[in-house]
């Protein structure tokens, strides 16, 4: 069974289109790797997935389901481009907003046994342990990005939607965060990366589209070169 599913989706604002016929699936397990140009709407792609939008024409699925009646929200994980500004200045220690993982599991109260070992296993996971006690807010982007992705681990989700999550992250720390996706995906995570580095993607990914509105490739990492690339260069006339 598909993961996720798109069949001919449309989707405009204000009369302008921003995605046109996009149709493509995610197998269970797979690393799935979205790229286009800037204001190609792989973005806004990503929204339609997660249902904060909703498609002006075709369907999605999320697990076999309608996205629009999809409630089971725990095996879905978000990691953005960045933490907003309320993430930055909100005052919490690593641990606690690794915890917000846990929300969708737990009744109203306080966190259970096996919540507090999930959160464990997450700062281990991604090698943060020795950063619970410090305050987000005074992360590096490198520990920021770890420390989400490490909320998403938390969440036991079975699908992990990642927004270009190593903008302005140094070269070294950007390295580790992809080998943690690598080994995250290979124990079964499947994944979907937008991601502006077209070679970090195809080194990735195990499948790749390329979005400039409509899809103007679609299939293995492999055989994206940089002939298929020719369709980053700006987006289509409207």
């Amino acid at each position: 069974m598909a993961v996720v599913e798109l069949d001919d989706v449309s989707f405009s604002y204000a009369g302008r289109t921003a995605v046109e016929s996009v149709s493509f699936s995610v197998s269970s397990g797979a690393f799935f790797g979205l790229v286009g140009p800037n204001g190609s709407g792989k973005t806004t792609l990503l929204k339609l997935i997660l249902g904060i939008l909703r498609p002006d024409g075709g369907q999605i699925s999320i697990f076999g389901e309608p996205v629009d009646s999809f409630r089971s929200g725990e095996r879905l994980a978000y990691v953005p481009q960045q933490s907003t500004h309320r993430d930055q200045t909100m005052p919490l220690t690593v641990r606690e907003v690794v915890a917000m993982g846990r929300y969708p599991h737990r009744p109203v109260g306080r966190l259970r046994t096996e919540d507090t070992a999930a959160i464990e296993r997450a700062l281990q996971t991604v090698d943060i342990e020795t950063l619970a006690n410090r305050r987000f807010s005074q992360l590096s982007g490198g520990q920021t990005q770890r420390v989400l992705l490490a909320r998403a681990v938390a969440a036991d989700a079975a699908l992990l939607v990642l927004d270009e999550p190593t903008v302005g992250v140094d070269s070294e720390a950007h390295s580790s965060f992809f080998e943690l996706l690598d080994r995250l995906n290979s124990q079964g995570l499947t994944m979907i990366l937008v991601d502006h580095d077209v070679q970090t993607v195809r080194t990735h990914a195990d499948r790749i589209a390329c979005l400039n509105r409509s899809l103007s490739y679609l299939g293995p990492a492999d055989e994206f070169d940089a002939m298929s690339a020719t369709s980053l260069q700006s987006p289509r006339s409207q």
